[in-house]
């Protein structure tokens, strides 16, 4: 069961050693088996802890005003939470609460894989632009008409019941998944602007996607090419 907890407490659990991170450890040295070592790997943790806390304390006010900048109408209190199942993938996630409040979510496996503060920064960041660009209500709107397109279509050939609902489930996958190529470039051109605003070198952050698995310019899928990411942070900038 996933639990949600917000990302200024993870300093805390980080210096009791309860942080959960998989952190490699180095093996040891040779020498005097009664001397007191530190412990690698819990040391690792609090950096990685300290890293993210860090950048979601210096990301969160950047992204805010430039949620009220850009998108007035919108809830721009945002809230960074950590999601600490041990067995999540390395993921970052952006959601809303009922009241309309934008969340950033984050996995301890990708605190513990990002490398610096750089990408931690350029991460944080474009989750909170797809709120300010409104993508979670723009990909639901795509979906609804995807979803009705198909289900007309399946209508119109004399699909029965069980048809057109298949065909409507099947035309909101297809259109949740349209733009969304689209809205991940948007998403690192808006957050590499707010990295940058807060004071990190959002280039260095787009490097995360070097050591990503590229997922290619596949139809439909979700992500562009890492490539293509890299390039709209770099035009992003310059302008």
């Amino acid at each position: 069961m996933r639990k949600l907890i917000p990302f200024k407490a993870l300093v805390i659990l980080a210096a009791l050693g309860l942080a959960g991170c998989a952190m490699p450890v180095p093996p040891s040295a040779p020498g005097n088996a009664d001397t007191p070592l530190a412990d690698p790997t819990k040391e690792a943790v609090r950096v990685a802890a300290r890293r993210f806390v860090t950048a979601a304390e210096r990301i969160e006010p950047v992204a805010e005003a430039a949620c009220r900048r850009q998108s007035p109408d919108l809830n721009c209190d945002y809230k960074i939470v950590v999601d600490d199942r041990p067995d999540a993938p390395i993921n970052a996630f952006q959601m809303r609460e009922k009241s309309g409040q934008p969340v950033i979510a984050v996995t301890v496996p990708l605190i513990a894989y990002v490398q610096n503060e750089d990408e931690m920064a350029f991460i944080l960041a474009h989750e909170a632009a797809h709120h300010i660009a409104y993508h979670l209500d723009r990909r639901e709107e795509s979906a609804r008409a995807g979803a009705l397109i198909f289900a007309q279509a399946a209508a119109t050939i004399g699909g029965g019941n069980v048809g057109v609902d298949t065909a409507a489930r099947l035309g909101a996958v297809v259109g949740a998944r349209t733009y969304a190529k689209d809205f991940e470039l948007e998403a690192d051109a808006i957050g590499a602007r707010i990295a940058r605003d807060a004071g990190y070198d959002a280039i260095n952050g787009a490097r995360y996607f070097e050591r990503s698995p590229d997922p290619g310019n596949r139809f439909l899928g979700t992500h562009p090419p890492n490539s293509q990411r890299v390039e709209a942070v770099r035009r992003a900038l310059a302008n």
